[in-house]
């Protein structure tokens, strides 16, 4: 059975998206072992400096690379833009070719070090648009979900 982690810097604060990932991650069971990890965000200034973000950016990307298991795949402006059966494809092909975990890396309002970035096996955009880190882990749940539906054939995806 596939291993799909998902790590979040920051918490989930809203009971109702906290409600949403817990449904997908009920659901998500039938199919592979799933987790979510939350990291917390590093404390910076309002008006923090670029340097001050950099640091920040650089301490947050050691601590989700220490946790990362098998194909990292982070979530990026920068990423690649999959529709949900492109994503289900990749996911079925890395599988295939024989990685059995799989760690989805959402980042803070800042992002992602370059370390991070660049140690993924794939960076992927959820869209051109902007959504907030929180939303986007809801997102996140519901389109590994679909993409399990989608390569079991599920009735989910239609």
């Amino acid at each position: 059975m596939v291993t799909i982690q998902i790590l979040c810097v920051g918490k989930l604060k809203e009971k109702y998206l906290q409600s949403a990932c817990e449904e997908y991650a009920k659901r998500l069971g039938a199919f592979c072992r799933f987790s979510i990890t939350e990291i917390a965000e590093e404390r910076l200034p309002d008006a923090p400096s670029e340097a001050q973000i950099q640091a920040a950016l650089k301490k947050e990307g050691e601590h989700l690379l220490s946790l990362a298991q098998g194909a990292a795949i982070s979530l990026c402006i920068e990423g690649k833009l999959l529709s949900s059966p492109q994503l289900a494809a990749e996911l079925e092909r890395r599988a295939v070719g024989g990685a059995s975990a799989f760690t989805f890396i959402i980042g803070s309002s800042f992002g992602l070090s370059d370390e991070v970035k660049e140690k993924s096996a794939l960076r992927l955009s959820m869209s051109p648009m902007t959504f907030p880190h929180q939303l986007a882990r809801v997102m996140l749940c519901e389109q590994i979900y679909r993409a399990f539906q989608i390569n079991s054939n599920g009735k989910y995806h239609k």
